[in-house]
């Protein structure tokens, strides 16, 4: 009789074990079961099933749900999309779990590598015989077109004028002829360039101008635009090419043709054929190697509304990777600040709006695109996850999302913002009017965002940064190390007002920011804008400014507080020296403490916390 209630019990154990759980293999089929012993084969089927068994109150949704990703790689024909019904509960949550290698990725291959015998007849002819090519993939019915590929894991360069990170002092920047005139460039035959595209330097933005003609002057060439990049960028006064900085003009490069294909890493891709010229590196066979280019530019979208929140779902140990930004190739990408496009701006003939009566200009922006989006949520965690290999954002926590949290995550070869949140009006909504909704909770709030890893992002859109908080209250930034990044390290506020909008206690603390600015100014370790009553910077560690090499001027701060920023009481940061900056702030900011004065154990408490064992 015992033996007989042993082994019920343990059927009964068996069960209740294997409730809940979906598997989900590169091997499986989705005509299986989701069983460990028969997985399914994607990520769209198993959330497909996950949704079933909470609509139909399933048995095995009572304590969880648990899709389970085995090692491999899942790649994405659609982003996955969880909605309302996707919804768990504070006690049965939906969680998918990733085994270590478990990827889920926007990318294709790129196979079918061969060595370039023919000479091309506009390669350099120092590369002769060491390019491959390969037809782009197919996806639908036309040839795959995208802005980045990555070789072996590492990201490769578009062909550029110089190696990357160098740029050329412009000679004028015309905004009545809208020209730009730079140094005739050495490489002979780009005015002929069919794709041909000019980064411009902007103080602490970028531009990414295609370009419409040149035209030769001997020593100089005056270079031309398409709308309607041409029109943002030569209408809107912020920021905008300084003629005769304190440190020199402003900066540019030329990308993106065969003629420029001249160093290893370097690639371009040809239009209409969609073929694509590599220049592999030393040790790299293209026979063997791994090319990996993106097919989507959204990998994951939590959708839902302030009626019907998406709710109850947390990614463990996923990794999230090769996600596409092609729009610049399409309209060009003129930005007003943190990465944010303008869709129209001007400057006022004559300043002022009722809110704002000294303001002499207008700006209306859209966000920049991400990989991983959530809206209309709460309760959605990132726990141990990685995002890298991306041209835009990682992650975006964009409107009406609380009670969330990133948590030891980790942010790397990201092309925008590691990691944003928070509201930046867009659309029809003018960006300096102060924004207010009359349902506060559609701000974002109460989220987390600790001891995660980001470096070396904002590599194609050097204008954005570490982690973005826009329109935000009671979001807690605290034990992150951000580090290698073109502009700001860790940014909260927008809208350089002083009215109040719902921002409010918003905490920045014990965070480790180095090498940051790296190229571009006007930037903070930590920066802020508008007022935010309650809030706290206290216990962060900032250090390696790096002195931009194409700045005109030196305004980088390890604290920068921009216009109207107040209601913020610093403590207890510390960096090499006291170099701080505020910009018309307010009266209700709070110095204490800061800069090298900061006792030593306040400094080494900062950052990651199982890292540095605190």
């Amino acid at each position: 009789m015992k033996k007989i209630l042993s082994i019920l019990a343990l059927c009964c154990s068996c069960q209740l074990a294997w409730a809940g759980d979906i598997w989900v293999s590169p091997q499986g089929s989705d005509t299986n079961i989701g069983t460990q012993e028969s997985p399914l084969r994607t990520v769209v089927q198993a959330v497909k099933q996950a949704r079933e068994w909470r609509r139909l109150k399933r048995a095995e949704a009572e304590g969880g749900i648990y899709i389970h990703l085995a090692p491999g790689i899942y790649p994405q024909a659609k982003p996955l999309f969880f909605r309302p019904e996707d919804s768990g509960t504070a006690d049965s949550p939906t969680v998918i779990q990733g085994e270590d290698g478990a990827v889920v990725s926007g990318g294709v291959e790129v196979t079918g590598w061969q060595r370039l015998d023919v000479p091309g007849t506009r390669l350099p002819a120092s590369v002769q015989g060491r390019i491959w090519v390969a037809d782009a993939p197919r996806v639908g019915n036309r040839h795959l077109e995208f802005r980045q590929m990555w070789v072996n894991g590492q990201k490769a360069q578009r062909a550029s004028q110089f190696e990357d990170g160098v740029m050329e002092r412009m000679i004028n920047f015309n905004p009545q002829d809208k020209t730009i005139t730079i140094p005739t460039p050495a490489i002979q035959g780009l005015e002929k360039a069919p794709q041909l595209e000019m980064i411009v330097h902007q103080r602490w933005a970028i531009a990414i101008l295609r370009v419409r003609d040149m035209q030769l002057m001997g020593d100089s060439t005056v270079v031309r635009f398409h709308n309607p990049e041409s029109r943002l960028e030569f209408a809107h006064p912020w920021p905008q090419p300084v003629i005769g900085g304190e440190k020199g003009n402003s900066s540019f490069c030329l990308v993106n043709d065969l003629a420029l294909l001249d160093q290893p890493g370097e690639w371009y891709q040809e239009y209409p054929s969609g073929r694509i010229y590599y220049y592999p590196r030393p040790g790299e066979d293209m026979a063997q190697a791994s090319v990996v280019v993106p097919a989507l530019d959204r990998l994951v979208t939590v959708d839902g509304s302030l009626e019907r929140p998406v709710h109850h779902i947390r990614f463990e140990n996923v990794r999230f990777e090769h996600v596409a930004w092609n729009r610049p190739s399409y309209e060009g990408h003129v930005t007003l600040q943190g990465g944010f496009r303008l869709l129209d701006a001007y400057k006022l003939p004559i300043p002022g709006l009722p809110e704002k009566a000294a303001l002499e200009n207008q700006a209306w922006i859209a966000r920049p695109e991400a990989a991983v989006a959530v809206r209309g949520a709460h309760d959605i965690h990132f726990e141990g996850c990685t995002f890298r290999h991306m041209g835009a954002t990682g992650l975006d926590y964009e409107w009406a999302v609380t009670r969330s949290s990133v948590r030891g995550c980790t942010f790397t070869d990201i092309g925008g913002t590691a990691l944003q949140m928070g509201t930046f009006p867009d659309g029809g909504f003018e960006t300096h009017v102060p924004f207010k909704p009359v349902n506060m909770d559609e701000l974002c709030s109460n989220i987390e965002v600790t001891d995660n890893l980001i470096t070396r992002v904002t590599n194609e859109d050097w204008g954005c940064v570490g982690i973005g908080a826009g329109y935000v209250k009671d979001v807690l930034i605290a034990h992150n190390e951000v580090s290698y990044v073109n502009y700001s390290g860790i940014c909260v506020g927008w809208g350089w007002t002083l009215l109040e909008s719902g921002m409010k206690n918003n905490r920045v603390e014990a965070n480790y920011v180095h090498h940051f600015a790296q190229r571009l100014y006007d930037a903070g370790g930590l920066y802020t804008l508008s007022y935010q009553p309650g809030s706290v910077m206290r216990g962060n560690r900032i250090e390696h400014l790096v002195d931009a090499p194409y700045a005109t001027n030196e305004r980088a701060f390890y604290i920068y507080f921009d216009e109207a920023t107040d209601g913020y009481t610093v403590e207890d940061n510390w960096c090499p020296e006291e170099r701080f900056d505020s910009n018309q702030p307010g009266p209700h900011n709070v110095w204490k403490v800061n800069g090298p004065k900061v006792d030593e154990a306040v400094k080494m408490k900062a950052g990651i916390r199982h890292k540095n064992g605190n």
